[in-house]
């Protein structure tokens, strides 16, 4: 391994680039990677149906993680880069809290529930076919966000649940030399439910180094009746958080301007869900009436990310519209996630809210 990293998952365009790289895969039937280390099972999941036919024969396909317990999913020494994770929760998905830590580090680069970290944080199924998250029937989450390391990866997922659940995963990745501005991916999950009124939602705050904001996705819970997304999305960048801090550098002009659609995301005074490959509402669940009502949204900054130098604030306004055809606070359920890379070391997360907090209700 000679040749520097380059991007390895830059798709079509590069795929006939010779890479001095080593492909690796990670699954409860080769769970070190290694290699001519898969199908080797003993006992596993599957036993049972392969019975009849022996080792190498589908043995040990899925792994049950037990209520309260940690499950190290990978552990990877060396620099490299993961390319691809495919997971399969059924049921549970806030009580499954997805981890994952950079070379040695001690603060966790990811920690999200396991549904909201592939766009999907109303623990159901919604098809997304996007570039960076694909989510196919009936639980197929997929990750091709592309994530370097130096020294070391290490994923874990916990079961903060009461039941165990059954998971089948694969992580693609390749072993290779890394530049040295090879940032890092992050991921941080929040929630406020219900919002105060008058306040601004904070996607993320707390952010120290340098690197580039990639993307977010959303659940919003409007919890009344009438439009809600009226509120602008706010990127203060470097000094903006000294020189005015209520006043950003990028200052949007709605929630679905934000996430890519127009005018309330309607056709004829009906939602439309839409998935595409930057940005998309893959879900819209609305009871009779337009109150409790559940929506996904993502919006990834692939072509245009938000580039900042040592420090990030993303804030977002929880505003609607009235029958005075004047804006108004609401106080919805939101929950987002925010995608970004940075250098290390890697800031504490805010802590993450109890099973309580996090639950749909």
């Amino acid at each position: 391994m000679t040749e520097s990293w380059n991007g390895l998952g830059v798709g079509l365009a590069n795929l006939w680039r010779l890479a001095d790289a080593d492909s690796r895969s990670i699954t409860p039937e080769n769970p070190t990677g290694e290699r001519a280390m898969g199908g080797r099972a003993t006992n596993g999941s599957g036993a049972y149906a392969s019975s009849k036919m022996g080792v190498g024969w589908k043995v040990s396909p899925s792994i049950q993680i037990q209520p309260g317990t940690v499950h190290v999913l990978a552990d990877i020494t060396g620099s490299g880069a993961i390319q691809h994770m495919w997971m399969t929760p059924v049921a549970g998905w806030r009580d499954q809290i997805l981890r994952i830590y950079w070379d040695d580090q001690p603060n966790p680069a990811v920690e999200c529930p396991i549904g909201d970290f592939f766009a999907s944080g109303w623990e159901q199924y919604a098809p997304i076919t996007s570039l960076a998250i694909c989510v196919n029937p009936r639980s197929g989450l997929n990750s091709y966000w592309e994530m370097p390391f130096g020294s070391g990866a290490r994923i874990t997922l916990e079961n903060q649940g009461h039941r165990p659940r059954t998971l089948y995963y694969q992580i693609d990745y390749s072993l290779c030399d890394v530049p040295d501005d090879a940032a890092r991916f992050c991921a941080q999950w929040r929630r406020v439910n219900p919002m105060p009124d008058g306040q601004e939602y904070t996607i993320v705050d707390g952010i120290e180094g340098r690197g580039q904001y990639v993307g977010t996705s959303c659940a919003w819970g409007a919890l009344g009746t009438g439009w809600w997304g009226e509120g602008e999305v706010k990127f203060s960048i470097d000094d903006d958080l000294d020189i005015a801090p209520a006043f950003p550098t990028i200052c949007g002009t709605g929630i679905e301007d934000y996430f890519g659609g127009s005018y309330n995301f309607e056709i004829e005074k009906a939602y439309v869900p839409f998935s595409g490959p930057y940005s998309g509402m893959p879900l819209v669940h609305q009871p009779p009436g337009r109150s409790d009502s559940q929506f996904s949204m993502y919006r990834w900054h692939l072509t245009d990310p938000i580039r900042f130098r040592n420090r990030l604030k993303v804030t977002m306004q929880a505003l609607g519209w009235g029958s005075d055809h004047r804006y108004r606070h609401l106080r919805d359920d939101i929950s987002t996630v925010a995608f970004w890379y940075q250098t290390l070391p890697i800031a504490p997360f805010p802590a993450l809210p109890d099973r309580a907090a996090r639950q749909i209700r």
